[in-house]
């Protein structure tokens, strides 16, 4: 089993940066796949960043050129740096994080971001 543990999400006016911490825990073998989704109430959960063992990082065409993620495997963790934030990037962050093997899909317990003058 594989906890995960978010944190950095905030209120913080438009323009401003955050930065979104995401550590994995317990039983990792191989964490092949590490992302960022987004939710907002009444949406589905949208992908906002991926980045894949040995491969290059994708984003969400409403982030791109704003948003950075990056892994540290030492640390089984992923980050997600936000600037320029607009309101329209309010909503709850979560972590996902795939392995295989074993295949696993986990998911952080959410950090809110908010983004209001």
């Amino acid at each position: 089993q594989v906890q995960l543990v978010e944190s950095g999400g905030g209120l913080v006016q438009p323009g401003g940066s955050l930065r979104l911490s995401c550590a994995a825990s317990g039983s990792i073998v191989d964490i092949y796949r590490m992302a960022w989704y987004r939710q907002v109430p009444g949406k589905k959960r949208e992908m906002v960043a991926v980045v894949t063992s040995g491969g290059s990082p994708n984003y969400a065409d409403s982030v791109k050129g704003r948003f950075t993620i990056s892994r540290e495997n030492a640390k089984n963790a992923v980050y997600l740096q936000m600037n320029s934030l607009k309101p329209e990037d309010t909503g709850v962050y979560y972590c996902n994080v795939k392995t295989f093997p074993p295949p696993g899909d986990y998911w952080g317990q959410g950090t809110q971001v908010t983004v209001s003058s």
